[in-house]
């Protein structure tokens, strides 16, 4: 039932404007801050590796993250520097314009985790838990947004598509 309300209401879909607005709005700060102040997350990853989150027995709990922070992320710096504010941006953008919002929050929440995993603490479980609301409303999240138009536009010419691919 409440899933239902989540999803289909408009009352609901009124309040899930006003967290989408005011996510979107922390995220695109967030990014437009980086964007125009420079970005270098060289000292951020080194932290990361250098300190992992540690478990009562003493050991890393996310050693697998710590691998990917220090095999992959730390060698690609450049581009990790241009995707983090591009990507807190784009996700801010998309939540306060309502369009495409599930995809913006599922980036969101990916970004979410992957600070989480570092260590970072700071606002990210209250991201992740007005995010996973968000995510879970699906459409009724966007309704009163560009998603109005967009997910019927995307969804009627990806269904003409298929049937053209399914009758060839």
């Amino acid at each position: 039932m409440f899933a239902n309300i989540l999803r289909e209401n408009k009352i609901a879909a009124g309040i899930l404007t006003v967290i989408r607005i005011w996510l979107g709005y922390n995220w695109m700060t967030a990014g437009y801050h980086k964007l125009a102040d420079g970005f270098d997350a060289s000292g951020f990853l080194k932290g990361a590796i250098a300190n992992p989150v540690m478990g009562p027995d003493g050991a890393p709990v996310y050693s697998w993250y710590v691998q990917f922070l220090e095999s992959f992320a730390l060698p690609n710096i450049e581009l990790f520097n241009f995707i983090v504010p591009l990507g807190e941006f784009l996700v801010g953008l998309g939540l306060l314009l309502g369009c495409l919002t599930t995809a913006a929050m599922f980036f969101g929440l990916v970004m979410n985790f992957s600070f989480f995993l570092a260590g970072t603490v700071s606002h990210n479980p209250t991201d992740i838990f007005f995010g996973f609301i968000l995510l879970f409303a699906g459409y009724n999240a966007g309704r009163y947004g560009l998603d109005r138009w967009v997910v019927p536009f995307l969804s009627k010419t990806f269904n003409k598509k298929a049937n053209v691919s399914v009758n060839n």
